[in-house]
C-alpha cells in the first residue's frame, strides 16, 4: 500500500481553501505527499479506489455523503484503510460514531497547525490518535444512556422551534407520546428544559443541524 517511504494521503473536505492549506502542509514534508483531494464522501470513495492512499483525512459534515457514511463505505471495500477524522466539532457522540465506523484518529481543525503531521504519521504507523479533550469527553459520558433514533427526531424538531402539537402531527404520534419522549430526553441529557437539552445535544453531537 505504501510506495517507498512516502506516506500517500487523500484529503476530503468541502472547503477548497482548507484542503489547499492541508495539502500545502503535507506536501512540505519530505516523507509524505497528497495523492488526491475530494470535496464529499462520494468523491472520497472514488478517489480511494483509484489511489489507495495510506492515510485519508476525512471531514464529517459534507454534502451528498457525510464523513461517517464515507468511512463505512471505504472500510467495507478496503478494511485496511486508515482514516483520520478532521472536524470542528468535539462532541463525544460524533467521535464515538467515527471510531465505530472504523476511524483510527480524530483531530479538531483548531489543532491542525500543531497536530496534523504527527497524527498522519501515527495513523500510518497503525496506531490510534485521540486528543485528550475528546478522550475525556468520551470517558465522561461512557456510562450514559444514549438517545434513541425517535428521541433524536423529536429533539431535532424542538431545535427548529416546533411545538409539541406540531411535532406530534409531523411524526404521526400523540402529544402525550411527544411529552414522554421529551421527559426521557431531559433525564438522559441531565437537562433542565427543552432549550437546555438542544444545547447539550448539539455540543455532544447528537444533533447535526
Amino acid at each position: 500500500m505504501s510506495e517507498g517511504h512516502t506516506i500517500r494521503v487523500l484529503t476530503v473536505d468541502d472547503h477548497p481553501l482548507l484542503r489547499a492549506g492541508i495539502s500545502g502542509a503535507i506536501n512540505s514534508q519530505q516523507d509524505m505527499t497528497v495523492v488526491a483531494e475530494a470535496s464529499d464522501g462520494e468523491e472520497a470513495l472514488a478517489c480511494f479506489r483509484v489511489h489507495r492512499p495510506d492515510v485519508t483525512l476525512m471531514d464529517l459534515r459534507m454534502p451528498k455523503i457525510n464523513g461517517i457514511d464515507a468511512i463505512l463505505a471505504i472500510r467495507k471495500e478496503f478494511p485496511w484503510a486508515r482514516i483520520v477524522v478532521l472536524t470542528t466539532y468535539g462532541g463525544d457522540i460524533q467521535a464515538l460514531r467515527a471510531f465505530k465506523a472504523g476511524a483510527v484518529g480524530y483531530l479538531l481543525k483548531s489543532m491542525l497547525r500543531t497536530e496534523l503531521i504527527d497524527t498522519i504519521r501515527t495513523a500510518h504507523a497503525g496506531m490510534r490518535r485521540i486528543p485528550p479533550e475528546i478522550a475525556s469527553e468520551m470517558a465522561q459520558h461512557a456510562g450514559d444512556e444514549t438517545l434513541t433514533a425517535r428521541e433524536i427526531e423529536v429533539l431535532r424538531d424542538v431545535a427548529k422551534g416546533n411545538s409539541n402539537k406540531i411535532i406530534a402531527a409531523r411524526l404521526a404520534i400523540s402529544e402525550h407520546t411527544v411529552k414522554g419522549h421529551l421527559k426521557s430526553i431531559l433525564a438522559k441529557l441531565d437537562a433542565s428544559d427543552r432549550t437546555h437539552a438542544v444545547i447539550i445535544a448539539m455540543k455532544r453531537g447528537f444533533l447535526d443541524i
